[in-house]
């Protein structure tokens, strides 16, 4: 068993290379309660009211003046110290070892992700919500600044024909994306994302054999293509699969029929996803790591006892990771300034803020970390309110640091989103392959490599 506590830092200037100033763009959204995601971002049915991404980066930059380090690449920050934590015993597990070197993640959300834009050419979807096409350029600032791992959701239904046969133009092109973060030696989280809605994945008893035989179809497809790509290529299973536009959406009684329902739902379609991938069983898809969510990707819901991990035929044990996403605590990193329990403010030394994320991280260690399963959480990210950049780096540091502590690794939301209104979780100002805030960004390399 290797024990491990939080490191202490009094004051330390940490190099990030690559990491200059830019200016701001827009948004993305989640649930309350739960601190777990709502992605509705730019659909035709809401999110994504921050702007169309680079237009109101500039806008912002001109009203607020702009963050980051002048002319020299390599900017220096003080990091944030974070408290100590009681101490943990982290086993010795190849899938505990896998996660940590994992690290760091970033997520080029409000991308392959976006649906339902009716565009002319498909490829178009790409910038749909964030305003520009993805380029080499910025997979590797990405990597420069330090990250260790880039989630790349995808959504798929709109691209599939009447028998879900993904289309090539559109497979190809994510494999291209796919291919440059490879290239950077980085691990990658490829995943089914905005594809919850009744026809294709919908965790419900009355759709369950259609969502399972679409899950099965895509999965099939994609093990496929990629099976040649080693095991730090991560298939992530489905994004919040949870019963849209219903009173339960993002919060289920488990003690109840249609919660019991949604949990099992979800735990067959997590079942019909690694079915499909193993099944393949060409190159490493018999071994590589899958992340499974709990219904909408709550960690309440992973927690839940009726969740369970599917079984695994895989030639490795152990292979199995539980995905959760926790925009925590909500009142401060996720509530719109309207809400009136919306707060600009996050201290590492104010319980009330750290107590939401210390509760949660300790709890699935507990499941899942202490027993030798690994854990990710796939999204997680605080929103620009107002000119709170210092509450932002806290909230970075402590968030990171304690996920590490805790023995799991973390990836920030970033839809290029800056200004105006929306949810702008934004980090890096995409049209110029630069971050706007790099001292944010810092927090976060230094406690990934450091607790």
């Amino acid at each position: 068993m290797r024990r491990r506590t939080a490191a202490v830092i009094l004051a330390v200037v940490l190099a990030l290379a690559g990491c200059a100033k830019t200016d701001h763009a827009e948004g993305d959204g989640m649930t309350e309660g739960s601190g777990a995601g709502a992605e509705d971002s730019g659909s035709a049915n809401g999110g994504n009211t921050g702007g169309s991404g680079e237009g109101s980066a500039e806008e912002y930059a001109s009203e607020e003046g702009e963050a980051g380090a002048e002319g020299d690449e390599t900017a220096q920050y003080e990091i944030v110290k974070v408290p100590d934590w009681k101490e943990v015993e982290i086993p010795e597990s190849e899938a505990l070892a896998f996660v940590e070197d994992m690290q760091l993640g970033w997520s080029l959300g409000n991308t392959f992700d976006a649906s339902n834009c009716n565009a002319a050419n498909e490829l178009d979807y790409e910038k749909a919500w964030n305003g520009v096409m993805t380029e080499k350029e910025m997979i590797h600032a990405v990597a420069e600044a330090g990250f260790r791992t880039i989630r790349i959701p995808v959504s798929w239904h709109n691209h599939v024909d009447e028998n879900d046969q993904i289309s090539q133009a559109w497979m190809n092109r994510v494999q291209e994306v796919v291919d440059w973060a490879v290239e950077e030696e980085l691990y990658v989280i490829l995943n089914i994302h905005h594809d919850n809605e009744e026809g294709f994945l919908y965790p419900s008893y009355d759709q369950l054999e259609r969502s399972k035989e679409y899950v099965g179809n895509v999965w099939g497809q994609i093990a496929e293509r990629f099976a040649d790509y080693d095991e730090k290529l991560i298939f992530e299973v489905m994004n919040e699969p949870r019963q849209v536009e219903t009173d339960h959406e993002w919060w289920i009684n488990v003690n109840t029929e249609t919660g019991k329902e949604c949990i099992d739902a979800v735990n067959q379609l997590n079942q019909a996803g690694v079915d499909a991938i193993r099944g393949n069983g060409e190159g490493y898809n018999s071994s590589r790591y899958i992340m499974v969510p709990g219904y909408c990707a709550s960690p309440e819901f992973a927690l839940a006892d009726g969740f369970v991990l599917p079984v695994d035929t895989g030639i490795a044990q152990n292979r199995i990771l539980v995905s959760v996403h926790a925009y925590t605590p909500y009142n401060f990193a996720l509530a719109g300034e309207n809400d009136q329990n919306s707060t600009d403010a996050f201290s590492v030394s104010d319980s009330k803020g750290t107590g939401d994320i210390d509760s949660f991280m300790f709890r699935l260690y507990e499941k899942y970390v202490s027993k030798g399963i690994g854990v990710v959480i796939g999204e997680f990210g605080a929103r620009a309110k107002q000119n709170n950049v210092e509450a932002r780096k806290e909230y970075a540091a402590y968030y990171v640091a304690a996920a590490r502590h805790y023995g799991m690794t973390a990836c920030w939301w970033d839809n290029n989103a800056f200004g105006g209104s929306g949810e702008n979780f934004g980090l890096l100002r995409r049209l110029k392959s630069e971050f706007l805030f790099p001292e944010i960004v810092a927090q976060m390399v230094y406690y990934s490599e450091n607790r």
